[in-house]
């Protein structure tokens, strides 16, 4: 395996080989948030995730914590909360707010967020463009809870959901879910692992894997 060595990024629209990246999956710092990189960098398995007061740094980590959605587990409870209609779901509504309101959530073992005012822009203006989607919650015509990533045609990259009503940001990604598996979507990439994505049916798998379903080559997304 080629020797891990995080790379300072350019002007110029590229990034280093994934097998460079260290072991928490870091790859690279600098750059931009233009929306021909961010498109680039989701197109090879690479996200940014920093914080506001340090450079942009872009991940592949290995492994990868995927969902192919006709694994998506909806327990007894959720199932009774989709068929009470207590919640009505719509797409690209309002895409800013539903970011906005990620960077707003607080989490645990996390101290502010993420999501920056130039990350946030970034997003809006690949929502413009087409690329990224929102889902939107609503209870009451109050938008409680919703998700937002970038649509890449086969694969969902999810970036962020919130959730301000009990069980609002699950119902958006079960309704994800279960969309994308009419489509026949290869997998929604959830980037990271996560006890709740783990208890709604994703799984990590080994970086090369999800690259060869990224790149099209296993065009069922199947690892089993």
């Amino acid at each position: 395996m080629q020797k891990s060595t995080i790379s300072f990024l350019t002007d110029r629209l590229e990034f280093p080989p994934l097998d460079s990246a260290n072991s928490e999956g870091l790859l690279a710092v600098g750059g931009d948030l233009c929306s021909e990189r961010l498109l680039l960098a989701y197109q090879n398995g690479i996200f940014p995730w920093f914080n506001d007061d340090s450079l942009i740094m872009w991940w592949s980590p290995d492994p990868r914590m995927v969902l192919f959605p006709e694994n998506i587990k909806i327990s007894k409870s959720m199932r009774k909360v989709m068929r009470s209609g207590q919640f009505r779901i719509t797409k690209n509504t309002c895409f800013a707010e539903v970011v906005q309101q990620c960077a707003a959530v607080s989490r645990r073992e996390q101290d502010g967020t993420w999501i920056t005012r130039d990350m946030a822009s970034a997003y809006v203006e690949l929502h413009r463009k087409g690329y990224a989607k929102s889902y939107e919650v609503w209870e009451n015509d109050n938008l409680v809870g919703g998700l937002y990533g970038v649509d890449l045609g086969h694969i969902f990259c999810g970036e962020s959901m919130f959730s301000l009503s009990s069980n609002a940001s699950k119902y958006a990604f079960i309704q994800l879910a279960k969309e994308l598996r009419k489509k026949n979507y290869a997998l929604i990439d959830c980037q990271l692992y996560t006890e709740h994505l783990a208890s709604l049916g994703a799984e990590e798998i080994p970086r090369q894997e999800f690259i060869k379903i990224l790149k099209g080559h296993d065009k069922t997304g199947q690892n089993k």
